[in-house]
């Protein structure tokens, strides 16, 4: 219980001081947020040197990686900011409450810094370029970056009111995303499920921003270094395949073949069947074949 209530009294100070304090104080907030997970992976991989953990700390690993991890890429990425497929509300809100819980940040601020990357791709503008530097892109340009522009890039997301909502609670998300884990397994609950699986989560999103730029093959011409990275479009949940991605923003399915994995395409085929999403956006035969690198 006393974890909880440090948490819990974390996540009232932040939401205080990210209105009250310098800008440079709230990038140590937002440094801490990044290195206390990591700290505490270096603590759990200390603990499995002495001996291993069990099931349910596995279990609790990758089934809350996968369900926070869908909520950035399905959620946050694919539905909010791309408007890849339109959902049901209560979908809608689900995943943009699950990406929350990845501690991916607020999906109004996300959306309008991945919008702003797009618009700017690898060029002047562009938040997060690996030619500002591989560590820029990767997680320096978080510590750097300057308001989103929500006005201008997510105009539309204002007006939503499930994603307002999202926005304004996004602390009792993270909050639950901690909770829940703790609930289940205790101390090696939180510590895997919840921060543990914030770390690898977190850097594997990063990735998709550096490693995604930087490694892999261009089948398309974009005009940028995107690029589709086997790696990442295996464990990102179909992220990696980011060239294509780049060529047709608003795609549904980043994996474009079965050679090609992407789980994140696999659950709105699944929605879709559902009649919980509809309206999936993927290119035209003709568009693809327009777009493909000489």
């Amino acid at each position: 219980m006393e974890i909880l209530a440090a948490l819990i009294a974390a996540a009232v100070l932040v939401k205080l001081l990210e209105r009250r304090v310098p800008r440079d104080a709230y990038r140590l907030l937002l440094l801490a947020g990044v290195i206390a997970p990591l700290a505490a992976t270096a603590y759990a991989a200390y603990l499995v040197w002495n001996r291993w953990i069990g099931w349910t700390e596995v279990a609790l690993l990758v089934g809350m990686y996968v369900v926070t991890g869908l909520g950035t890429t399905l959620g946050y990425h694919r539905l909010a900011a791309h408007r890849s497929f339109d959902a049901h509300p209560a979908v809608k809100l689900t995943f943009l409450a699950l990406g929350a819980m990845a501690l991916q940040g607020r999906i109004l601020n996300w959306a309008a810094w991945h919008l702003e990357h797009h618009a700017h791709s690898d060029r002047e503008g562009d938040p997060h370029s690996p030619r500002d530097g591989f560590w820029h892109a990767h997680l320096g340009w978080i510590l750097r970056a300057t308001p989103a522009d929500r006005e201008r890039y997510c105009g539309r997301l204002l007006r939503d009111r499930v994603v307002v909502f999202v926005d304004r609670t996004t602390e009792l998300w993270v909050l639950l995303g901690l909770v829940v884990p703790y609930a289940i397994a205790g101390w090696t609950g939180l510590l895997w499920g919840g921060l543990v699986r914030i770390a690898v989560g977190n850097h594997l999103t990063f990735a998709i921003n550096s490693v995604c730029h930087t490694f892999g093959s261009r089948p398309f011409r974009t005009g940028d270094d995107s690029r589709n990275n086997w790696v990442m479009g295996t464990i990102g949940l179909g992220e990696g395949w980011h060239n294509n991605h780049h060529a047709f923003p608003s795609m549904a399915f980043h994996g474009m073949s079965w050679r090609q994995p992407d789980a994140t395409a696999l659950v709105i085929r699944a929605l879709a069947r559902l009649g919980l999403v509809w309206n999936v956006r993927r290119p035209s035969a003709q568009s693809v074949e327009r777009r493909l690198a000489a």
